[in-house]
């Protein structure tokens, strides 16, 4: 990996397939709770809680000191897909809850937040791999890419994030192996 947004459509792969995972699960009739908690967990710590702070905390203030706008543009878009999917992983986890304390009507709620996150994270990923992404190759030097994958390496190393590349990525090939996932 020789840039910084390698890095991040390297992350990009595994979260996918994390998708992958989420969307074989909404055609079950009966789902495994604790692979629910799981996937939730995946998602805050992994996806939002490491990937999303490379791009919010380190990729998107650099691009912004390159002329883009957080208040309008792709920025301000991949921002607001962030905070949308928030909304939606919010809404699975308060309806596992209730789908735990066995309000069963709660798993239709599960699978309709499940199924925007899925649509959203894919379109989502699509804007950032083919144009934010490609914006910001164009954007900066080779030593700013160094500087900024330099900061992602750090991040996913740091006390706050060790170990939640390698153990999240462990976690996403268990889940996509038990659900036959490629």
């Amino acid at each position: 990996m020789t840039t910084a947004t390698a890095n991040l459509e390297n992350d990009h792969i595994h979260i996918l397939r994390l998708v992958d995972v989420m969307e074989r699960i909404t055609h079950l009739a009966e789902v495994n709770v604790a692979h629910l908690e799981n996937i939730v967990d995946l998602i805050r710590n992994f996806a939002d809680g490491l990937h999303h702070a490379k791009e919010e905390q380190m990729l998107f203030p650099k691009m912004v000191e390159k002329g883009f706008s957080f208040e309008q543009g792709p920025v301000c878009a991949m921002m607001h897909d962030h905070k949308e999917g928030r909304a939606f992983v919010a809404g699975m986890a308060n309806a596992i809850a209730q789908y735990k304390s066995g309000n069963q009507g709660a798993l239709m709620d599960i699978f309709k937040n499940m199924k925007g996150y899925i649509e959203l994270l894919r379109a989502h990923i699509s804007k950032e791999n083919n144009v934010l992404f490609r914006m910001a190759d164009r954007a900066f030097s080779e030593e700013e890419q160094l500087f900024l994958l330099s900061q992602f390496k750090n991040a996913e190393t740091d006390s706050a994030h060790g170990g939640v590349v390698n153990n999240s990525i462990a976690q996403i090939n268990s889940l996509a192996m038990f659900y036959n996932v490629p």
